[in-house]
């Protein structure tokens, strides 16, 4: 899915800015499985603008910069709809922090200790949020991926906390580090 499909899904939930739909990417509804940043939302909207899928309004405020707020238009919604009709692309996972958990056994044991702390307290500040949302105002799919995204975020957590010592272990092992005095 490219960032263009994800804007015309953020708009059939309602007219919004760039700077909100880069919100729902960051921190919001989308944030557990898409990312798209200013630099590629800003020319896909104005792609949506150009095909006649989105319209843009100029809103002025006293004393505010000057902001446009993007609509799906008709045709934008039906061709969203003929997306969702289609087969989506296998998963792909996109993880820095996977990347580097990769070369593990490159790095000290004490750092990589500090990284598998770091990742599970994320895990947990996100599940936190997550597990925030107001559950009463979503839609059944939305409520279903926050719920397969909190399912995923649970078990990444565990199996690092169950794991991780382990991978430690043998870093520690590999390198003739001792154990960290606790």
């Amino acid at each position: 899915m490219d960032v263009r499909t994800a804007c015309l899904g953020a708009l059939s939930r309602g007219d919004a800015t760039g700077y909100e739909i880069k919100k729902l990417f960051e921190e919001g509804p989308f944030g557990h499985f898409f990312s798209a940043g200013y630099g590629s939302i800003y020319p896909a909207l104005a792609r949506l603008c150009e095909e006649g899928l989105a319209t843009v309004a100029t809103i002025e405020e006293p004393g505010r910069p000057v902001r446009k707020s993007y609509s799906i238009t008709p045709a934008g919604r039906a061709a969203f709809e003929k997306m969702l009709l289609e087969q989506p692309a296998d998963d792909r996972l996109k993880s820095e922090w996977i990347f580097v958990a990769y070369f593990a056994d490159s790095m000290p044991p004490d750092l990589l200790e500090r990284r598998l702390r770091e990742r599970v307290d994320w895990y947990r500040e996100r599940l936190e949020a997550m597990e925030g949302c107001n559950q009463e105002t979503l839609r059944d799919g939305e409520r279903f991926v926050l719920d397969l995204g909190v399912a995923v975020y649970r078990a990444a957590a565990r199996y690092i906390e169950e794991q991780g010592p382990s991978l430690v272990a043998a870093s520690r092992r590999r390198t003739g580090t001792p154990e960290a005095a606790e």
